[in-house]
């Protein structure tokens, strides 16, 4: 039987045990698919720890590349033998083959190999409908400025050369002088160590005291409130993530003096259909296979090390993206 990474109640990283798990044949919508990589993501996190509850036990991962093994009734748009790659629901990636509903999963284009695609997907997907779909009410245009949060991570990396493409000033913030001059290698204008430097105020010093039109921020907790700091008037606050704690309760009215907007976005939303996915996927392939965009893969770990994979993404030990090998 196929390994699959496993956990029984939700915990630390000691949790997730390596099983011979069973798998079936596709039923009417789904197709089975044989793991080539495997992508590690801060959604993994926050499932395992029971952030965001599952029902138990639980095969975690949400994104991966591989081969179609089988195909179930209905499904038009992929055939056996498909180079695929995916970020989907339910989880169930950390493992050798799995089945799942066939709607999110893309062919993948001979250009780009199964590292790049276990790699990009999630985190290049949520990239494109961030700084593509999630915009300030007044839109964005070449020469705006943005903050971005965590940018030298996978997400991070993608969105800098992204938003460089497009043609945005991208302010990134990092934990490290290191990871600083990551993102400014990928595109990043300017990038701030949070660790070191007072990030709202260097914001308003960079955009001459005018602040930015929108922040993209996975970080959570540690970053709201001098987030909110960085926002010019009708200025936008994405939260997509929690990697620090979810954002505390907070009144509507703290968003008043400059009439802010608040979002609280999730890629799943975005690809709940087929054609909408496909539709981010195609563009997503696009910029990686034009070179606008490379996708970084800093860190590779067999799937039975998955427990010191979770581990070092916890402790933001990682850059770019991280991948597991089944």
């Amino acid at each position: 039987m196929p390994l699959a990474v496993q956990i029984a109640r939700p915990g630390g990283p000691d949790e997730m045990k390596l099983l011979d798990l069973p798998v079936g044949d596709p039923g009417p919508g789904q197709v089975r698919i044989r793991h080539q990589a495997i992508g590690l993501n801060f959604i993994d996190v926050y499932q395992r720890s029971g952030l965001y509850p599952l029902p138990m036990p639980l095969t975690l991962g949400m994104e991966g590349a591989g081969v179609v093994e089988a195909v179930g009734e209905g499904v038009a748009h992929l055939r056996l033998g498909d180079r695929v790659a995916y970020a989907g629901h339910p989880p169930g990636s950390y493992s050798e083959a799995r089945v799942m509903p066939a709607l999110a999963v893309c062919r993948l284009p001979d250009e780009i190999d199964f590292d790049t695609g276990a790699a990009m997907m999630l985190k290049g997907l949520t990239a494109q409908y961030l700084l593509r779909k999630t915009l300030p009410v007044e839109g964005l245009q070449p020469g705006d400025f943005v903050l971005w949060h965590a940018a030298a991570g996978g997400v991070g990396l993608i969105a800098c050369q992204w938003a460089r493409a497009l043609g945005y000033r991208l302010i990134a913030t990092a934990g490290s002088e290191e990871k600083c001059a990551l993102a400014r290698a990928n595109g990043a204008e300017c990038a701030i160590n949070y660790r070191v430097d007072d990030f709202a105020a260097r914001v308003m010093e960079i955009t001459g005291g005018q602040g930015v039109k929108v922040v993209y921020d996975s970080v959570g907790q540690d970053t709201w409130e001098q987030s909110l700091q960085c926002l010019r008037p009708f200025g936008l606050m994405a939260s997509f993530g929690n990697a620090s704690g979810p954002v505390p309760p907070f009144a509507p009215a703290v968003l008043a003096p400059r009439s802010l907007y608040v979002t609280r976005a999730t890629l799943f939303t975005h690809t709940a259909t087929r054609e909408s996915c496909q539709r981010m996927a195609d563009e997503l392939f696009e910029v990686v296979r034009s070179g606008q965009v490379r996708i970084h893969i800093d860190q590779r770990f067999p799937l039975a090390e998955v427990q010191a994979a979770h581990r070092a993404l916890e402790a933001r030990r990682t850059t770019g993206s991280t991948i597991l090998i089944p």
